[in-house]
């Protein structure tokens, strides 16, 4: 038997303002809220499904530096070019991290500059 990613979690200072950004990029919900104002966000389907959730986990100074572990994420139901143009109406903004521009796959920053890529579709768009 083998494990599964069951959730990914992020330190953030506003748990609110990315989860409304990852539910639009991602077309997740709100799962749950804690007291301390930490949020889940995940499928619509909810828990346990085949996509891990994202636990947002509020915190007043995130651990400073470069992150080990980064989301990369791809279009299903369009091309590169037009979700690129989405994510960025979201408030996603290009990131430099020292890319030569010829790569296939965009690099931009969630709303508290946590980076994350966009890759070429691996799905057919619908």
């Amino acid at each position: 038997m083998a494990c599964r990613i069951g959730e990914l979690v992020l330190d953030c200072r506003e748990p609110e303002v990315l989860a409304r950004f990852w539910c639009e990029v991602l077309d997740f919900v709100v799962l749950d809220r804690e007291e301390d104002g930490s949020i889940e966000i995940g499928p619509r389907e909810g828990f346990g499904g085949p996509q891990p959730t994202i636990f947002l986990s509020r915190s007043d100074e995130p651990e400073p530096g470069k992150s080990r572990l980064h989301i990369d994420v791809n279009a299903t139901d369009r091309d590169q070019d037009a979700e690129l143009e989405r994510l960025l109406e979201l408030g996603a903004r290009p990131a430099d991290i020292g890319q030569t521009g010829d790569e296939p796959w965009h690099v931009l920053a969630d709303p508290e500059g946590n980076e994350f890529c966009l890759l070429k579709a691996r799905l057919n768009p619908l």
